[in-house]
C-alpha cells in the first residue's frame, strides 16, 4: 500500500482514462485539487478539445474518486516554509510538496513545473504506480 499525492493533471488523467487505481493505494492532495482539475477541463472545453457532455462525465468521475484532501495548519505552515526557503512567489507547488512530505509516500505529477520543483525534495513516482501494488 502506498499513499500517493496527485496533482490536477493526474486527477484529470485518471478520470479520462477510467484508470483502475489499485485499491491498496490511497490518493492524497491539497483541498483545491478538484477545482484545479476542473479548471483544466474547462480550458479544454473552451478550446474545443472536449464537448460539454464529455466534460460532465469527466467531472463526475473526478468527483467520485476517493481522495483524502488536506489543508490543515501543519500542511499550510510546511508549504509556507518550503516556498520561503526557495523564494517561490506562491504556495501552489509548495502545498503539493508539503503534503507529500507529511502524508504521502511519493508525488505523482504531470505538470512539468511541479516535477522540476519536487526533484530532490520529495519522492516522485510515475502514474503507472497507481495500477499495481509493486511500489
Amino acid at each position: 500500500m502506498a499513499r500517493f499525492v496527485i496533482d490536477p493533471p493526474v486527477l484529470l488523467r485518471i478520470a479520462r482514462d477510467a484508470m483502475p487505481v489499485d485499491p491498496a493505494h490511497h490518493l492524497v492532495a491539497p483541498n483545491p485539487v478538484r477545482s484545479e482539475a476542473l479548471a483544466l477541463l474547462l480550458g479544454e472545453v473552451m478550446a474545443g478539445r472536449v464537448d460539454d457532455r464529455e466534460a460532465e462525465k469527466l467531472h463526475a468521475r473526478m468527483t467520485g474518486l476517493k481522495i483524502r484532501l488536506w489543508g490543515d495548519r501543519v500542511s499550510r505552515a510546511t508549504a509556507w516554509r518550503l516556498a520561503r526557503e526557495r523564494g517561490w512567489p506562491d504556495l501552489h507547488d509548495a502545498e503539493y510538496l508539503a503534503i507529500t512530505r507529511l502524508q504521502g509516500d511519493a508525488l505523482i505529477a504531470l505538470e512539468p513545473g511541479l516535477i522540476r520543483r519536487a526533484t530532490g525534495i520529495v519522492s516522485l513516482a510515475g502514474i503507472d504506480a497507481l495500477l499495481t501494488r509493486d511500489v
